[in-house]
């Protein structure tokens, strides 16, 4: 029985070539991945020799016993990476500058492809008001084609909830791990921040890429439109001119919000145009990434 149609392997041949020319011309050569050696798990202790670093000492068991010991760490070979993508109805949201599912469609097959292709584990999670699917962190090269595959399937959703998942998503994550968020972020952003700080409760590093097409910063609409809310179906029409200086206040302060939020709980925010080419994205994120460690 033949598992993948012609059409499909075309299709999942189609992604990794993309994904693998969105990184290859800058990473040529780059062998040690920018994230590696971020996972670091507590081994052991052992006991403190006069003359060394107070840094590692374990002043918990000094209180305790009056005596010190330091604590011993184990650096793993590999880092670990979720990438959570968000499927739901307003990720479809067109213009001409393309859909903002297919920009996270390559950005999450770009970024597992290149995690992998260095050696580390890349997995996914899908969601919109439930987990729709999870693969976990692997290594191997031909797991890919798994993740190419459930990218490729994805499908906008009825309703939605962020908030949910994440929570969901958190508390399963046990290994502390990279977690890469690829959303909108149509969602009140006290919400999405309670989200984003319970994964750093379970001490995650965490990286968002917030996407938002060129039209919705600029509300550039000559003419009277009706707009249709893609989560309710609810219906408006609007001069758009009457309101776009409102609107852009509006806009420009629900991300400084969640930028200053992010910042405050040391997540790395990246807001993305889908005007940006995903090669100057990663070059820039990549780039200052690796000046950081």
């Amino acid at each position: 029985m033949k598992l993948l149609s012609d059409a499909l392997i075309a299709q999942l041949s189609k992604m990794e070539l993309t994904a693998k020319q969105i990184v290859e011309g800058f990473l040529v050569g780059l062998h040690k991945s920018p994230y590696h050696g971020f996972s670091v798990e507590f081994a052991d202790h052992r006991q403190y020799n006069p003359g060394e670093s107070l840094r590692n000492v374990d002043w918990k068991i000094v209180a305790k016993t009056e005596r010190y010991y330091v604590k011993r760490y184990e650096e793993e070979t590999n880092l670990r990476a979720y990438i959570l993508l968000d499927h739901s109805k307003s990720m479809f949201f067109e213009s001409q500058y393309g859909s903002k599912i297919d920009y996270a469609k390559q950005l999450a097959a770009a970024l597992s492809w290149l995690m992998i292709q260095q050696k580390d584990a890349a997995g996914l999670v899908t969601f919109n008001h439930k987990i729709s699917s999870l693969l976990p962190p692997k290594a191997y090269r031909s797991y890919t084609a798994q993740i190419f595959k459930e990218l490729l399937s994805l499908k906008a959703a009825e309703k939605t909830d962020i908030l949910t998942p994440l929570h969901q998503i958190a508390e399963s994550i046990k290994k502390r791990s990279l977690i890469i968020l690829i959303s909108d972020l149509l969602e009140e952003p006290e919400k999405i921040i309670s989200a984003l700080k319970h994964f750093r409760s379970q001490r995650h590093e965490v990286l968002v890429f917030q996407l938002y097409d060129p039209r919705e910063e600029e509300l550039d609409y000559k003419r009277e439109t009706e707009f249709i809310d893609s989560e309710s179906g609810e219906k408006l029409i609007i001069n758009p001119w009457q309101i776009r200086d409102e609107y852009q206040v509006q806009f420009e302060g629900f991300f400084r919000e969640l930028k200053n939020a992010c910042h405050q709980y040391q997540i790395e925010y990246q807001p993305v145009s889908l005007a940006e080419p995903m090669e100057k994205l990663l070059f820039k994120y990549l780039s200052v990434r690796k000046k950081g460690l």
